[in-house]
């Protein structure tokens, strides 16, 4: 199997020193917005630093690298970020027997194999989470979240299976986490904050089960899911909402909705205070705009920067909004010098020093068999 390797100019001189590495990372935590920008369904990805700039200042979008994957076959359909590492999640029909793990900032990657050595029938859709394990003030023991879950009125078409890589054993195991039938896990769109991962969520049987009015923690140190957790806002059944981490300290929510003027309202949450079981809120933000704008939900994602109180995101342009109505649109495209075409996704990032361990060399076929035997490669999504 060929390895992959992924390179950063910028990044490789500067890691060569460790003290100054130290001492960059601590600037970029301090002020800095980076995001990782992943173009289409290609192997390439970019390196963003947003500079907002002065009281008179306009701000600015500045690509730092490009991250190019050298096996140009290599196709990355989905990127997770956690404590500076990125869990890549190939292409489905390219290959599905491995995940990519990345620190871009060390230049380090690992390749870490599926528990099944095919692709499983029926089971062609994952949600993926990265995290760790607290295991004292240094020690962190990361590990791959990947699951389905669904749960249906029929008793044969009610399935689920929940899956953990460990990275210090180098071994997957299956968890035992029973279907819950009063509430819908996600597919996608879930944030890593320290250690842990957030997904929007919402109740069963409710006759609006694809309403997101809820959050839900996995929490990656008891290997379980946390109760539902309610949003500080009501959202309706034609209300959006989306779910991004402020840096690595605290969440944010979004909601967008037509108010009773017929404006566009946007309103952002940051958390006061989180852990597995509860959640508190304050709203950060309130911004009411044109109805042809939607500047902060198509990309899936937004950002926030608390000291100038603005919101971030991609739609067409790269879309800045903050109080009265101060709205910045900066192209992005065209500075990273990419196809109009071509879709874009973004995610913050957090540069660190975290160095990936390598799997351990063993016989990974008795673990496939062990896998397989259990029979989930025969249910039927």
């Amino acid at each position: 199997m060929r390895a992959v390797r992924l390179t950063c100019k910028h990044w490789e001189a500067l890691s060569k020193s460790r003290s100054f590495s130290k001492m960059h990372i601590d600037k970029i935590r301090s002020g800095e917005s980076l995001m990782i920008a992943k173009m289409g369904m290609g192997c390439n990805l970019y390196l963003v630093r947003i500079v907002l700039g002065g009281v008179n200042e306009d701000p600015f979008i500045e690509c730092q690298d490009r991250l190019t994957c050298k096996d140009k076959q290599t196709k990355i359909s989905q990127v997770f970020h956690c404590d500076g590492l990125l869990l890549c999640v190939l292409r489905m029909r390219d290959d599905v027997t491995k995940y990519i793990v990345w620190n871009p900032y060390l230049g380090q990657t690992s390749s870490i194999e599926s528990p099944y050595s095919h692709r499983p029938a029926g089971w062609n859709w994952f949600t993926y989470a990265l995290g760790y394990e607290d295991k004292g003030s240094t020690c962190r023991g990361y590990k791959l979240l990947r699951f389905r879950d669904k749960f249906f009125d029929t008793p044969m078409h009610q399935y689920s299976c929940y899956e953990i890589y460990d990275f210090d054993s180098s071994t997957w195991k299956r968890l035992d986490i029973t279907p819950n039938s009063s509430r819908r896990l996600p597919y996608w769109g879930g944030v890593s904050l320290k250690g842990n991962t957030y997904w929007l969520a919402s109740q069963r049987n409710t006759g609006q089960d694809l309403l997101d009015d809820h959050i839900i923690c996995f929490d990656f140190t008891s290997e379980s899911f946390g109760p539902l957790l309610p949003l500080p806002f009501y959202a309706g059944a034609n209300d959006d909402v989306t779910i991004a981490c402020v840096r690595e300290d605290k969440l944010a929510l979004s909601l967008s909705r037509i108010n009773e003027a017929g404006e566009l309202e946007f309103e952002i949450w940051i958390s006061t205070k989180i852990e597995a079981e509860k959640v508190s809120w304050t709203k950060f933000l309130t911004v009411e705009t044109e109805m042809e704008l939607h500047p902060l939900f198509n990309s899936g994602s937004f950002f926030i920067d608390e000291e100038k109180k603005v919101a971030m995101s991609y739609s067409k342009t790269f879309n800045i909004v903050g109080e009265d109505g101060y709205l910045k649109k900066l192209k992005f495209r065209e500075r990273l010098g990419i196809d109009r075409n071509c879709s874009v996704m973004l995610s913050s990032y957090v540069p660190s020093l975290v160095h990936i361990k390598q799997p351990a060399v063993g016989d990974k076929r008795k673990q496939h068999k062990d896998f397989e035997a259990q029979g989930y490669d025969k249910k039927k999504g």
